[in-house]
């Protein structure tokens, strides 16, 4: 049974840190590319950033330079650092695992990020 689990959100003034974790079992974490989305009421799933098996990273514009993608294969474990959140950070975290040549996709319950202004 294949299951994403996040953890590491909650609520944080404007300009502070969360870092998100997203412990993965059932699939083989190594071959995956995992990638964390957003989503906030209302509007579509965001992208938010990616990182390949061989470590190669990708990140939406408004979260560069504030945003770590990392992961941890001996951990099975996927992190997202960010900084300097602002209020438009807050959404629902999801993590999402995603096949490099066949399989299938699968994504986590997600998490809850609140940034206060």
């Amino acid at each position: 049974q294949v299951q994403l689990v996040e953890s590491g959100g909650g609520l944080v003034q404007a300009g502070g840190s969360l870092r998100l974790s997203c412990a993965a079992s059932g699939i083989t974490f190594s071959r995956r590319t995992m990638a964390w989305y957003r989503q906030v009421p209302g509007k579509q799933r965001e992208f938010v950033a990616s990182i390949t098996s061989m470590g190669s990273t990708n990140y939406v514009d408004s979260v560069k330079g504030r945003g770590t993608i990392s992961r941890d294969n001996a951990k099975n474990t996927v992190y997202l650092q960010m900084n300097s959140l602002q209020p438009e950070d807050t959404a629902v975290y999801y993590c999402k695992a995603q096949p490099e040549i066949r399989g299938f996709t699968y994504w986590g319950q997600g998490t809850q990020v609140t940034v206060s202004s």
